[in-house]
């Protein structure tokens, strides 16, 4: 082949990649300015919206209440038999004294008797065994305040030999699903108002909501600030406080 013809195939070759090349730069180009101008929308987007945290907080009394008293008995491996029928009888005055002082049958449960070994009793394994007989007794009611006042009254009991286990009432509000309702609307609008102070800052106004995420409900005792980041239900009071957060994002203009 002659020097001559080679050099015109290698001419020819390189004249037709170079439109293709062409094509791939003028090509990335445009890429890059495409996702330069949406970076660019997107900031510009960013800059039009606000998100802030508003709260709301409210005082609500529980209005049920829960209680468990344990009748316990313990005794050796032979004694459990006559644990047991005392255990019975101690879970009947228990009853005898709750519906004295007013609580309906029907508030009124009884658990199921119960017979455990107590491994805390002795480490020796040459010692007796010895066994806990146990029988719970329930009061659900829809008055607290009667409740806190039995829990308050069934020491007596100790004065007639009875045994007991006596756990602290519970308080529960059962129209929280309702409250917490009502307060995330006082929380949007608590966080509007925050927003409203921070755009007049720079000159801005807040338009309408574009979204919003509620957080966790605090149900805690007068006063408390016991929260937690999943939450909190304190039972032990009557007098409660609930709180809600909500995040909250507005147009601004």
């Amino acid at each position: 082949m002659h020097m001559a013809d080679f050099d015109g195939r290698f001419k020819r070759f390189w004249d037709n990649q170079f439109v293709p090349l062409g094509l791939l730069l003028a090509g990335g180009l445009i890429v890059v300015g495409l996702i330069a101008a949406s970076t660019a929308l997107s900031i510009k987007n960013a800059s039009n919206t606000l998100s802030v945290t508003g709260s709301a907080m409210t005082d609500v009394s529980a209005d049920t209440a829960k209680w468990t008293v344990t009748a316990q008995r313990f005794a050796s491996e032979t004694g459990v038999g006559a644990a047991t029928a005392a255990v019975g009888a101690d879970t009947q005055k228990v009853v005898a004294f709750l519906k004295a002082a007013g609580v309906a049958d029907g508030d009124i449960t009884l658990g199921t008797l119960h017979t455990d070994q107590d491994y805390s009793y002795s480490q020796d394994a040459n010692a007796p065994k010895r066994y806990a007989v146990r029988q719970d007794v329930t009061v659900s009611s829809k008055d607290p305040a009667a409740v806190q006042k039995l829990a308050q009254d069934i020491t007596s009991l100790a004065n007639q030999g009875i045994v007991l286990s006596i756990g602290d009432p519970q308080y529960y509000i059962s129209t929280l699903p309702d409250v917490r309702v009502s307060l995330v609307g006082k929380a949007v609008e608590d966080a509007k108002a925050r927003a409203e102070q921070i755009a007049k800052s720079t000159g801005q106004s807040v338009g309408r909501l574009q979204s919003a995420s509620t957080g966790v409900v605090q149900v805690l005792a007068p006063n408390s600030t016991d929260v937690a980041d999943y939450g909190s239900y304190d039972t032990s009071t009557i007098d409660k406080q609930v709180s809600v957060t909500v995040r909250a994002t507005f147009f601004v203009r």
